[in-house]
């Protein structure tokens, strides 16, 4: 599991694909909160139930923490299947 103490707000948060995921809110616990401006709004097009709020990604499915960039262990289009609201 990767060092997630490395994450911080505005990071950009990636599939294990390269695909963008979110950006970074801040860290709660055992989730990453994304911004609500940018919460899948790249992988979930026109489904409009996942814009205007915030979502949440388990620190379990974070690979690396490297530079401004979190990548996870899963693609973007799985990661966000495991998003919490």
């Amino acid at each position: 599991m990767a060092d997630t103490s490395a994450i911080q707000e505005h990071m950009e948060v990636i599939g294990a694909d390269g695909v963008h995921v979110g950006t970074v809110d801040r860290v709660e616990g055992d989730r990453i909160k994304l911004t609500k401006a940018d919460s899948g709004a790249q992988v979930s097009e026109g489904s409009g139930s996942h814009e205007g709020h915030h979502h949440f990604i388990s620190t379990g499915l974070v690979a690396e923490v490297e530079g401004d960039k979190v990548r996870l262990s899963a693609n973007a289009d799985v990661a966000v299947s495991f998003e919490e609201e």
